[in-house]
């Protein structure tokens, strides 16, 4: 290329970047010249004080929900649906579980606890989609549905038009099982009751019918001493407040202390008003301990639900002593006193079975007439027995690990009459 043509393109390149600089310059220019010979467009001052009024309730400073404290921001009845949104204290949650054919539904608090006073009602949809309601009559917080085959079921707690509760959204699905399974049911606190919550006088009448074998020759004190036996005594809420440490003084080496029983008119699980008391009391004075149940029990399933209740209030304590379930009388009108030989041992096995599966060494306790002629021996002999009969020798001639001989013992801490025990180790 010669000298005169390089001198025209490099001419032609710098006039093609002056171009450009100036075209771009006269477009700002003329932005800005249009932008000033523009009238602005009408505000609109109502809309504008809306807008400032919304920012400065919806968001104080770096506070996303600053709205939240703007009491103005909602209208009140807004206010209270959020409110009610926000309270814990209104949500609800079910536990159900299932022993044999049957579902129970406990309805709990946010905190776990059982809610009463409410007629709640449950949705139970079995595989095919059938469902059917069952209601809350007495407002305990517990819902029981029995009868049910086997299978998948689908359980929804209903909305409670009348209050503010919180209802799942969700259902819960439960297995119904064919068969009663001999394992401690979880959560089963949440069944029992204390006697400020039932009627005792009506609830708890058991009958001693050892006492009809009481002759001249009962054994009313202590018996200490002799080959592989202890002395000891079986106690309830009727031995009021115990000196425990005057009863280990006294030479008393084991205590049997009631934990509870099942109500003979409602079958409502009861814990005995003293157990606490008494079985802190017992172990602090260096006594070894075993407890017992009174049942009114009407199937194995109920059974399991008594053992249950056992395990779950001993299970703090240390037991040296078998869990014993009591087996007698309620007066003649009790709602198991009409049980068959056959069904009274399979409530009795059912406990002991329960019992013996979650670790403890299990029992029955009963009368020498009920083990002779309630009770199918051959069946339950594999438990410890402890055998009531007042006499001076006892009559049974089956196997048993512990005897009561009277229901009329002294004990020095003890105000009244206590039950005196031999255990055969």
């Amino acid at each position: 290329m010669d000298s005169r043509l390089k001198r025209l393109s490099i001419l032609g390149c710098i006039a093609s970047v002056i171009l450009l600089i100036m075209l771009v310059i006269y477009a700002n220019g003329g932005i800005k010249k249009q932008g000033k010979s523009e009238s602005p467009a009408p505000e609109n001052t109502q809309e504008t004080q809306v807008t400032e009024e919304v920012k400065s309730s919806a968001q104080i400073g770096d506070n996303l929900k600053g709205f939240l404290e703007d009491e103005e921001f909602f209208d009140s009845d807004k206010g209270d649906f959020l409110a009610n949104a926000l309270d814990d204290s209104k949500r609800l949650s079910i536990m159900t579980t299932s022993v044999e054919k049957d579902i129970r539904v406990t309805v709990l608090d946010y905190e776990g606890k059982v809610v009463k006073g409410e007629s709640f009602t449950v949705r139970i949809t079995d595989e095919d989609g059938d469902s059917s309601d069952y209601k809350d009559i007495d407002k305990d917080g517990i819902i029981y549905a029995a009868g049910l085959s086997s299978g998948n079921y689908e359980v929804k707690l209903l909305p409670i038009t009348s209050s503010d509760y919180r209802v799942p959204v969700y259902s819960t699905t439960i297995r119904v099982k064919e068969k009663v399974e001999y394992v401690v049911i979880s959560d089963i606190s949440n069944l029992i009751k204390t006697e400020d919550e039932i009627d005792p006088k009506k609830e708890d009448t058991a009958e001693n019918e050892a006492e009809e074998t009481a002759d001249e020759t009962e054994l009313v004190k202590l018996q200490f001493g002799g080959t592989r036996r202890k002395a000891g005594i079986d106690v309830s809420k009727y031995q009021g407040e115990i000196d425990w440490e005057k009863v280990a003084a006294a030479g008393v080496e084991f205590v049997i202390i009631r934990c509870g029983y099942r109500g003979c008119v409602t079958g409502a699980i009861v814990v005995d008003p003293c157990f606490e008391q008494n079985i802190k009391g017992a172990l602090a004075a260096g006594l070894e301990v075993g407890v017992y149940f009174f049942t009114q029990a009407v199937n194995e399933a109920e059974a399991v639900e008594e053992a249950s209740a056992v395990v779950s209030l001993v299970q703090d304590y240390e037991l040296k002593l078998p869990i014993y379930i009591d087996i007698e009388s309620a007066g003649g009108n009790g709602r198991a006193d009409g049980l068959s030989k056959e069904e009274r041992t399979k409530v009795g096995d059912a406990f002991c079975r329960t019992a013996k599966n979650a670790g403890y060494n299990s029992g029955v306790y009963a009368c020498r007439y009920w083990l002779y002629n309630n009770l199918d021996m051959s069946v339950l002999e594999k438990y410890e027995v402890w055998d009531a009969e007042y006499v001076s020798v006892p009559q049974y001639t089956g196997y048993y690990t512990m005897w009561q001989h009277s229901s009329k013992g002294k004990v020095d801490g003890i105000n009244g009459n206590v039950d005196l025990d031999i255990y055969y180790y």
